[in-house]
């Protein structure tokens, strides 16, 4: 099943049963854009109430940390989301922001019928899409029942980050944009750099001039690429916080490869941890 939906089989499906919309735009202003305008249906999610579960301190799982089992399964009851639900989740960046970290975080509980919208709220209200402001509240149900092994089974921490990054049979993929990973400079976390040994492939690359999505066909052998004949078991993605990673890993998933595991803590953790660094790239 393909991980996007384009905005004209939006419009196919919107009437369906057990359709449910999200918008996951994560700005700061994110439910001020909501109150807004957004596209007709939809609910919001918030990516740091509900999406994660922020600690005082970034060292302690980085800026996005995941909420809990239990408060994670309460969450998507509250949503009105269910094992029948087909979702599709957009937000105002393409899909690279909160949104992708919704799929995922679906996808890593066993939740397939879930969708990002390809080129976010712009394509679909360019498609004909109608939009409103009316915020509704979606009705509530039980606390979705996840496995604990299936969820823990899509995440690496630092401790595995420590073990697998001078192992040559490894991958860790570092999706933040090239001058973050080079050490040039670090707009958001403390210093610039990267993990030692990690590939830094920008979640950028995944989109065309325009930003959807490449093709199927273009992502794989781009990532077929990347991964050198490894199995996705043995490929780590991470980005700033845990969240643009996702863009990431959609992108893999598109391509028909087995997702990889998430770095959930990504280089918000890593660098407040005395972990190794490369600080600046070696021009020799």
């Amino acid at each position: 099943m393909s991980a996007l939906i384009k905005p004209f089989e939006l419009l196919k499906i919107k009437a369906a049963k057990d359709f449910l919309i999200f918008d996951a735009t994560g700005t700061p202003d994110a439910r001020q854009k909501y109150e807004s305008k957004h596209l007709e249906g939809a609910f919001f999610v918030d990516v740091n109430t509900q999406l994660a579960d922020i600690k005082q301190n970034a060292a302690d799982g980085g800026r996005h940390p995941l909420p809990t089992l239990s408060k994670f399964s309460s969450t998507l009851g509250i949503l009105g989301i269910t094992p029948s639900s087909h979702i599709v989740v957009y937000d105002d960046k393409n899909g690279s922001n909160a949104a992708a970290r919704f799929w995922w975080m679906l996808k890593a509980i066993g939740h397939n019928n879930v969708h990002v919208l390809d080129g976010g709220m712009e394509a679909a209200v360019s498609a004909g899409f109608p939009t409103n402001a009316k915020v509704d509240q979606s009705e509530k149900k039980e606390p979705y029942k996840i496995r604990h092994a299936d969820w823990l089974f899509q995440q690496a921490d630092i401790q595995e980050i420590d073990k697998v990054s001078g192992d040559e049979d490894y991958l860790i993929i570092d999706v933040r944009d090239a001058f973050r990973y080079d050490g040039i400079n670090e707009p958001i976390d403390l210093i610039a750099g990267h993990i030692p040994g990690a590939l830094n492939i920008p979640f950028s690359s995944n989109m065309d001039s325009t930003g959807k999505f490449l093709s199927a066909t273009e992502l794989k052998s781009k990532y077929d690429d990347a991964l050198g004949g490894r199995t996705s078991d043995k490929v780590i993605v991470h980005c700033g916080s845990g969240i643009t990673a996702c863009h990431t890993l959609m992108a893999i998933a598109e391509a028909g490869i087995e997702m990889p595991k998430l770095y959930v803590g990504s280089w918000s953790e890593w660098s407040r941890n005395d972990r190794p660094m490369i600080i600046k790239k070696d021009e020799s």
